[in-house]
């Protein structure tokens, strides 16, 4: 399908610009500066040697912490919508930020949800969720997992007390998901934010790497008719 082509991104029909010289060298002293701390970079390639055991893996990044400031709250019950509105309320930026969930969604502008993943990841492997909580896991999570029970995330492959050091520091955490989704096989953001980006440039400055960012405004106009 034409859709599905432009919906698919893959970072081998994108070529970065040779850099020689001094540029060289300056972009490669900057990337060897930027390491993890050894016990993030340790507990990271675990879960990457864990994944690796199963076979191959796709990482997908949630994007649970976006819910509340773009309102796109479709699919969330009536109770956690008011939770999420009163969220964005608590913040005087956002409190004043008039948001159309409906022009928004169609514009490509909100997450997919766990129900429109599951219909992008019919065809995939095993899959690593790239992601603190969940917000309505239970729930929302449960098509997603009927369709795909070979779900995991750190907290189900590690040990607990692999991630003591880290369970209070959301940063540390995030950088295990980040380490993870550099060395998946196939990495899929729901969601174009910051971490989307990063994973996305690192992957490429590392050669090939199959990227997939999901069309939004398109996947979500075919799933509505």
């Amino acid at each position: 399908m034409a859709a599905l082509d432009y919906i698919v991104s893959l970072e081998s029909d994108i070529f970065m610009p040779t850099i020689g010289g001094h540029m060289a060298q300056v972009v490669e002293g900057h990337r060897r500066a930027l390491k993890f701390t050894a016990p993030i970079e340790e507990t990271g390639r675990k879960i990457v040697r864990l994944l690796r055991q199963r076979g191959r893996f796709l990482v997908l990044l949630r994007y649970e912490d976006m819910l509340a400031f773009t309102g796109c709250t479709e699919g969330c019950s009536k109770e956690e919508i008011n939770k999420l509105t009163q969220m964005r309320y608590s913040h005087p930026h956002w409190k004043h930020m008039g948001i159309n969930l409906k022009k928004s969604r169609r514009s490509g502008l909100c997450p997919l949800t766990p129900e429109e993943t599951a219909l992008v990841l019919q065809a995939f492997i095993q899959i690593y969720i790239a992601a603190g909580e969940i917000y309505g896991d239970k729930r929302r999570m449960s098509r997603l997992e009927a369709a795909y029970p070979n779900l995991v995330k750190k907290e189900t492959i590690l040990e607990a007390s692999d991630l003591k050091a880290f369970e209070n520091h959301s940063n540390q955490m995030a950088a295990l998901d980040f380490i993870v989704a550099v060395e998946s096989d196939i990495f899929l953001a729901t969601y174009g934010g910051n971490m989307a980006k990063v994973v996305k440039g690192h992957r490429r400055y590392l050669g090939f790497k199959t990227t997939i960012l999901p069309n939004t405004r398109l996947l979500v106009g075919m799933i509505d008719q």
